[in-house]
């Protein structure tokens, strides 16, 4: 897929977020690269043949204390190739651009990886069920 669609789809993906979260990012940035580096997935301690889909880099809102300020925006990237190799359709892509963007987001609002795992399986069971 060229990139201008892949951005499409990722822009896609964050307008359809509701007014109450997307007023809440006025200080991230969304980027698109092609895969995760050796580094970041030694990093995030991803097992070996595996991979990641996106990276949330910066600090959860729930931990930000009065002296937050004069930072570097929070970042969220996606990495486009890992996301085209999972999926077979555009359709499987652009539903795995907003399960990623949603799960990169709730790391910006604070809700680490266990908990995130909980709900995913959760939205999982209801796709099942649909």
């Amino acid at each position: 897929m060229k990139k201008k669609r892949f951005e499409e789809l990722v822009d896609r993906a964050l307008n359809s977020l509701p007014d109450e979260f997307s007023s809440l990012l006025d200080n991230v940035g969304v980027f698109i690269a092609g895969r995760p580096s050796e580094e970041t997935l030694r990093e995030m301690k991803v097992p070996k043949g595996e991979t990641l889909f996106g990276l949330y880099e910066g600090v959860p809102l729930t931990e930000r204390t009065s002296e937050y300020g004069l930072v570097v925006p929070d970042t969220i990237t996606l990495f486009q190739d890992s996301i085209e190799e999972a999926c077979n359709s555009e359709a499987e892509m652009a539903e795995q651009i907003r399960k990623t963007v949603l799960h990169e987001l709730a790391h910006h609002f604070g809700i680490d990886e266990e908990r995130m795992d909980e709900i995913e399986a959760r939205w999982d069971d209801t796709e099942a069920a649909n």
